[in-house]
């Protein structure tokens, strides 16, 4: 499970320390791709297999899940992380979400979410009182 928001920078070269308490997981290699929102999905590889088994029983003759799919797939990098726990993200993926040098790294359970710093900022703010209104409605009886 991924927990918790870190704060790397991108280096010129385009590539982002991994947070330390994430390393050991992500060591033999992770799947990089588009999210939503205009940030990236970062999976184990397992996760990203178990997603990719899901899409693959998905019915093919639905427009959305060719179309997600596509997407998904088009713009995933597989990519393995160097001695000093670093990944580089493509230029694409990072053009996609916007990502010049302040970057955010949040945990979101399966899978990490990079994010441009003042993107996240935008996003949190916009979100903390839908956060608040929404717990029951997402889980209710939990909280």
């Amino acid at each position: 499970m991924f927990l918790g928001t870190h704060q790397p920078r991108l280096d010129d070269k385009g590539r982002l320390f991994l947070p330390a308490k994430y390393r050991e997981e992500l060591a033999e290699g992770l799947v990089i791709t588009k999210g939503q929102e205009r940030c990236l999905y970062v999976f184990p590889v397992e996760e990203f297999q178990r997603i990719t088994e899901a899409l693959r029983t998905a019915p093919v003759t639905a427009k959305a899940v060719r179309d997600y799919s596509r997407v998904f797939f088009a713009s995933a990098s597989d990519e393995t992380p160097d001695k000093q726990g670093r990944i580089t993200i493509p230029p694409s993926l990072r053009q996609y979400a916007g990502l010049e040098r302040d970057c955010v790294v949040i945990g979101a359970n399966t899978r990490l979410e990079i994010w441009d710093s003042q993107a996240w900022d935008t996003y949190l703010e916009a979100q903390e009182q839908a956060f608040s209104d929404l717990s029951e409605e997402v889980l209710p009886g939990i909280l």
